[in-house]
């Protein structure tokens, strides 16, 4: 039988995280990461491998330095477990119809090819268009106004930029959560939340415990995403270059130190619950009314079977 954390007494703050997967949940410990996912036929397939992170590097321990390793990271192990979880839920037919080389050649192509147009449109989405948009809007108001104040104001450049970051990325989520298969995915995530939330509060892992935990969490992905957007708008503060494919220049290079930073502050966040990171947690607390939805209980059930085999024999081994 899988181990279950009892200890019904004090609240434990882990840092066993997670992650939404297609009709399933993966789970990361410090030893193991383990998934569960709803097969086609209807039962619940795990599958489980030892962490690579506990393994890195010392030099990627160092604090504003781990936080870059650790979204690669879990980006790579995130793409995995993905792809095997559309497998395991029928959206692939690898099985049972096994493709040639030549087809796993051009997959991998289109894969690559696909990933770099992916990316190019979201730094153009997300950094030049901001920077072109005030340009424009700038320079429209100082010839309004007869003025100069717009172009030179680098406070009004960098947070506007950030708004409109900002917006643009509450848009993609409300237009994805139009999409059946994706509302189930964000389902799966407030499962995965309100797993954790209930072994970090030393109550068995059963459906009924978990049901009636909260779905919000302040270590969410969301609350990093929403972090790195509030940095970037003080970042953006302190670039005095105007020309805009120089300042994207800049801004892409400082996007370690802004993940970094990011990367930071959740780890204060999953530790402390003063007012002080209340107020900074609340944004992505608020976007994760649009990430999370309310599971089923079949869903909770997947995210139970994810959790069980990530708790380490250690109770101290996974603190956060």
């Amino acid at each position: 039988m899988p181990k279950q954390n009892t200890a019904a007494c004090s609240t434990k703050k882990t840092s066993i995280g997670g992650q939404a997967l297609i009709e399933g949940v993966m789970m990361r410990g410090p030893h193991k990461t383990a998934m569960a996912v709803r097969h086609v036929s209807g039962n619940i397939v795990t599958e489980e491998w030892e962490s690579e992170l506990s393994n890195r590097p010392r030099f990627w321990k160092i604090p504003f330095f781990r936080g870059l390793y650790g979204m690669v990271d879990s980006l790579r192990c995130g793409y995995k477990a993905l792809m095997r979880s559309a497998e395991l839920a029928g959206l692939e037919e690898s099985e049972e119809k096994p493709a040639s080389a030549f087809e796993n050649a051009l997959m991998s192509v289109m894969m690559v090819l696909s990933t770099v147009v992916g990316v190019a449109l979201a730094l153009g989405l997300f950094m030049y268009l901001p920077s072109l948009l005030y340009k424009l809007l700038a320079g429209a108001l100082d010839n309004a106004f007869h003025t100069e104040f717009w172009q030179e104001s680098a406070v009004m450049r960098g947070i506007f930029e950030g708004i409109i970051r900002l917006i643009l990325f509450l848009l993609y989520l409300v237009v994805i959560t139009l999409m059946k298969d994706i509302r189930r995915v964000f389902m799966y995530h407030g499962a995965e939340h309100k797993t954790i939330f209930c072994y970090e509060n030393g109550e068995e892992l059963t459906v009924e415990n978990v049901r009636r935990q909260s779905r919000f969490h302040p270590r969410c992905g969301t609350s990093f995403l929403a972090m790195t957007l509030l940095i970037g708008i003080v970042i953006s503060i302190c670039i005095q270059i105007k020309t805009v494919w120089l300042r994207v220049l800049v801004k892409i290079a400082l996007l370690p130190l802004t993940v970094g930073i990011g990367y930071e502050f959740i780890k204060l966040a999953g530790r402390k619950n003063n007012r002080f990171v209340r107020i900074l947690s609340a944004p992505g607390l608020w976007i994760q009314r649009l990430t999370t939805r309310e599971p089923d209980d079949d869903m909770i059930e997947c995210a139970i079977m994810a959790f069980l085999p990530v708790i380490p024999d250690d109770p101290k081994a996974d603190e956060w």
